[in-house]
């Protein structure tokens, strides 16, 4: 076999060989892909006014039949915890404990976006870029559509056993307030930083309780209709105002615009329509 002695390779060429190595090699790794947007489910919510309710504070029997609310009554007793200076809602953190009749308590954490203008990319965009996102199993994504505005919520929710309470009783304010900081999740735990929302919430007393009752149905494209009726004392400290909200749930954003316009256009027409948007968590935060 001729075999043909090959040419030493030139200095120059070998150096620059070993320098593109060595820059390969101290080079970044190119950033991990980001994880997609979260998908969101919708629920409805239109405020009705009190010429919606009987002589009893219940729907009356014109709102049932228009709405498809069947069930009868069902009571569930809250109370929303928060610092007197309510520091944890001037973050867009709620927390709530809440008891539905035979069931545990509920402890729900609630983390708000505000959709501006309509623009629900952009609010996604925005708890993407605060770690709410689709790899988050633990927080459930939700956009609350109100009569004129929306707002998109990230909610992380955990029990505790009601054992000993009696209907919808909540515990002492003390008790409650241990409850949730012992299980705060980890967002909400370091949101300000280390140790940020546990301490809030040690420092925090229960805003209630207040009991509503839930009337429930079936209604256009929502098989999850209901109308919830909550009693509250007045903005002056006295008196009971009634906050009557119509709501209905979807995992279809097309779904909750039909069922908001033709909600909207039936509660107008009937004369039954608020025009304007009540936050209860806000109300109660407020007002007790």
């Amino acid at each position: 076999m001729n075999l043909t002695a090959r040419a030493p390779r030139p200095v120059a060429a070998a150096s620059a060989v070993v320098l593109a190595s060595a820059v390969a090699l101290l080079a970044p790794s190119a950033p991990a892909h980001a994880a997609a947007n979260a998908v969101p489910t919708y629920e409805v919510k239109i405020n009705l006014t009190a010429a919606a309710l009987d002589a009893s504070h219940a729907p009356s029997a014109a709102v049932r039949s228009a709405f498809g609310i069947t069930g009868s009554a069902k009571a569930r007793s809250y109370a929303y915890y928060d610092t007197d200076g309510l520091a944890l809602d001037a973050e867009g953190w709620s927390v709530r404990l809440r008891h539905k009749d035979g069931s545990s308590f509920e402890e729900t954490y609630k983390k708000r976006f505000p959709v501006t203008n309509g623009d629900l990319k952009a609010a996604l965009d925005a708890a993407n870029a605060a770690g709410f996102d689709s790899g988050d199993t633990n927080y459930k994504a939700e956009v609350d559509w109100g009569y004129a505005k929306q707002t998109l919520s990230f909610g992380n929710e955990k029990s505790r056993s009601a054992k000993g309470y009696a209907g919808t009783a909540l515990p002492a304010s003390a008790t409650g307030r241990d409850w949730l900081a012992a299980d705060v999740p980890g967002k909400l735990a370091t949101w300000g930083g280390t140790g940020w929302g546990k301490g809030l919430l040690q420092q925090s007393r229960a805003h209630g309780p207040v009991t509503a009752t839930v009337y429930e149905g079936e209604w256009g494209a929502s098989d999850d209709a209901s109308v919830e009726v909550l009693p509250v004392v007045g903005a002056g400290g006295t008196g009971t105002e009634y906050v009557v909200e119509l709501s209905f749930k979807t995992d279809s954003a097309a779904d909750a615009a039909e069922l908001h316009e033709d909600a909207v256009a039936l509660a107008e027409s009937k004369g039954w329509l608020y025009h304007g948007d009540i936050l209860k968590t806000r109300l109660i935060l407020d007002r007790y």
